[in-house]
């Protein structure tokens, strides 16, 4: 009976469908950050370790990518992603009745399943299309994707503002609930299960490893998105405490970054196949570093407002819109008959990057440091991506 709920559908899915699957997973790390300092005030705790609700997400969606790509490569991407879908809406139950920060953080890892959304929608799109064609679809899965986190802090703020911080994770529920029934219904299985084991599945994993082009596009990709999750890490600080903004402003401000991202994902789902993956993923790459390096100068220069800090983070938003698709559609050309894996493997690299910058981001920044050390960061972020591009196309031309 279970194995029917989880296999009795065969058709591949709808780009709705992989474009939902994405969002959420988007959407669970950015609705509530206009809450976090109000809800370090309701635990009583430091903003650091509420911010630690980034951070440790991050880390263990790093881990969990390990293990989602290789479980899908064995059992199938349908089964994998209902399972992590049904977990996650306990997980933001959990969250909700939370009475402690220790207790809120807890739940709030075991959200971090959600992430088999972005690893699996990825696997799927190229289980069904070749290298070229992946990267424009996945552009367009993910310029749909940014249009639900675009949206999410305003949300989260404006809900934090009317009824508290639990709104948000009570919103998040209610769409993964909905996400949950739209998967059961549309996403068919592209990937079948097979008799290989998963100790086997494992094992493949060396094969990536040292593969000098899989190091280089998931490089890229991690540093450019880097850049991003150091923000989801210090900017609501620097929002409240530099420029004064309350969560409901913080919210608007950081739809920027989430329309810049949208822009650029319109461009790479439509010059992609024209360009090549080694090209646009440098084209965006320097885009970022453009923004961060005007950044760093404006705010060495003391010239700030929240305006230009958002604003030029939202450049930053439309070179990762332009460099992601591309540079995560090459970790899965290096071995397509390991799409799952490469796919969970590169997102662990993104996603433990991430929660290592958003770590750095939010112990550097304390009440008198201002925004800079943050778009240091950032700006160091963006270069590396740069560098690893490079390097692979000296290594690499596919």
């Amino acid at each position: 009976m279970t194995q029917a709920i989880f296999l009795n559908r065969a058709t591949p899915p709808s780009i709705i469908t992989l474009t939902l699957l994405a969002g959420i997973s988007a959407l669970s790390m950015n609705i509530f950050l206009p809450s976090l300092p109000m809800m370090a005030q309701y635990f009583g705790v430091p903003y650091g370790l509420m911010q630690q609700s980034v951070s440790l997400y991050l880390a263990l969606s790093a881990v969990l990518q390990i293990l989602i790509g290789p479980l899908s490569d064995k059992y199938g991407r349908r089964p994998v992603m209902m399972g992590a879908l049904a977990l996650f809406l306990l997980a933001t139950l959990g969250t909700i009745l939370a009475p402690t920060a220790g207790v809120f953080l807890f739940f709030r890892m075991m959200q971090a399943v959600v992430a088999a959304g972005t690893v699996l929608s990825r696997a799927v799109i190229r289980d069904m299309v070749s290298d070229a064609r992946a990267a424009s679809m996945i552009a367009y899965v993910t310029m749909g994707m940014s249009l639900v986190p675009m949206i999410g802090p305003s949300i989260g703020g404006l809900l934090d503002q009317a009824y508290g911080w639990q709104a948000s994770f009570a919103f998040l529920g209610i769409c993964g609930a909905l996400v949950l029934a739209l998967t059961y219904a549309d996403l068919g299985e592209t990937h079948p299960p097979t008799d290989v084991s998963l100790g086997a599945q494992f094992r493949q994993y060396p094969q990536l490893l040292v593969s000098l082009p899989f190091w280089g596009y998931a490089g890229a990709a991690a540093f450019a998105s880097g850049a991003f999750f150091a923000a989801l890490g210090g900017a609501p600080f620097v929002a409240s405490d530099v420029f004064g903004l309350s969560p409901a402003q913080t919210g608007m401000y950081f739809g920027l970054i989430a329309l810049g991202y949208t822009g650029g994902n319109y461009l790479a789902g439509r010059y992609s196949v024209r360009f090549g993956m080694n090209n646009m993923v440098l084209i965006g790459a320097l885009i970022t570093l453009a923004g961060m390096g005007a950044l760093a100068l404006f705010s060495l220069a003391g010239i700030k407002g929240a305006a230009l800090f958002f604003g030029l983070m939202a450049v930053m938003g439309v070179g990762n819109g332009v460099s992601l698709p591309s540079a995560n559609a090459g970790t899965l050309s290096v071995r397509p008959d390991l799409a799952g894996s490469a796919s969970g493997l590169g997102g662990a690299l993104m996603m433990g990057g991430g929660a290592a910058l958003a770590a750095l981001a939010g112990a550097l920044l304390h009440h008198g440091t201002g925004e800079l050390p943050l778009v240091l960061v950032m700006l160091g972020s963006a270069t590396a991506s740069v560098l690893c591009i490079l390097a692979v196309m000296r290594w690499h031309r596919p």
